[in-house]
């Protein structure tokens, strides 16, 4: 096997935003490419502005595809959104010996969400020696800096066997 085949997920997705990020156009290649990976979340059109283990921060820009019949972001684009952010934060972090998945997604909203917005987390990783409950919380901010959502993503971590 390849040094790369026992490298987690979130390691190559690590690798390859170091490797595209400071480089022109790095940053737009690295969000086709997870769109590419991720379909579903890829059609959201939310673009990685910061990534680093534990830590991501993820822009949506408001657009008449994820708008309500209140003008506003969709509640669902709001908690897919932050349910990204909490993954990539994550991730980044799992090494290759656990795996992890949403089994829970809660989202409250503050706020009709307007215009730019802007999905930040940082989460720190336990111990996982077997099935563990962790709760990742990505926060939604609007252009005035208002929180216009919370989601709490809880990922099962557990061990491969």
């Amino acid at each position: 096997m390849s040094p790369r085949q026992h490298e987690s997920p979130g390691a190559r997705i690590r690798a390859l935003w170091e490797r595209l990020a400071g480089l022109p156009g790095g940053r737009w290649l690295f969000n086709r490419l997870m769109g590419r990976m991720v379909p579903y979340t890829g059609a959201l059109g939310a673009a990685v502005e910061e990534l680093r283990p534990g830590f991501a921060r993820v822009v949506l820009k408001e657009r008449r595809g994820i708008r309500n019949h209140l003008n506003s972001v969709h509640a669902v684009a709001l908690v897919n959104l932050g349910e990204f952010t909490s993954g990539l934060a994550m991730s980044t972090l799992l090494p290759s010996t656990i795996r992890g998945i949403v089994v829970n997604l809660a989202t409250d909203f503050t706020k009709k969400a307007r215009g730019r917005l802007v999905a930040e987390c940082t989460c720190e990783l336990p111990e996982v020696i077997q099935d563990t409950d962790l709760q990742v919380v990505a926060v939604v901010k609007d252009a005035e800096g208002d929180t216009v959502s919370t989601t709490t993503a809880t990922w099962r971590l557990a061990p491969l066997t």
